[in-house]
């Protein structure tokens, strides 16, 4: 796939480190991480809302497939629902942010990028929890990231019969 959005990716990478290093050697991690979050939980509800609350996660984030294609970013998903949790695993193929991080001083994009938004995901859906499985910026082929949350709809089991 041609990364030809990734320009746009990259320069916002760009902003999100540079405002995270001057406030974190203004005021430290703790305060730069929740100044950071201001406004986001927000923003991933406008960027998500939409999405999630189709039936299942696994809707939501195939829908969102061709988003992630657009920007230059290649994207799976795969439905790992099981036991009344509505859950997916997201794997990302190509990280547009591994470059750019070092240019600020930073290890990996991980913390920066890749956590703020599963935090700002969990604050704006607190009833949907997302874990980093897997990450390219240590060595990984892929980023798997999986959310879940609780099944909105389970189907319903016929009633069994008793054996006579």
């Amino acid at each position: 796939m041609q990364h030809n959005k990734i320009p746009e990716l990259t320069e916002a990478a760009r902003k999100k480190f540079s405002q995270f290093r001057a406030l974190n050697l203004e005021h430290g991690e703790a305060v730069a991480w929740e100044t950071m979050l201001e406004g986001f939980p927000e923003l991933q509800k406008q960027r998500m809302g939409t999405l999630l609350a189709l039936p299942t996660l696994f809707e939501g984030f195939r829908a969102a497939v061709p988003y992630f294609s657009a920007i230059g970013m290649e994207m799976d998903v795969l439905d790992i629902s099981n036991r009344g949790v509505d859950a997916v695993l997201e794997i990302q193929r190509f990280c547009p942010y591994l470059e750019v991080c070092r240019e600020y001083g930073f290890e990996t994009p991980c913390h920066i990028i890749c956590e703020m938004d599963m935090e700002a995901s969990h604050r704006a859906f607190p009833d949907m929890k997302g874990e980093i499985l897997s990450r390219q910026a240590f060595g990984s082929p892929v980023c798997i990231f999986k959310y879940e949350r609780p099944a909105k709809h389970q189907p319903e089991k016929p009633a069994r019969r008793a054996e006579s």
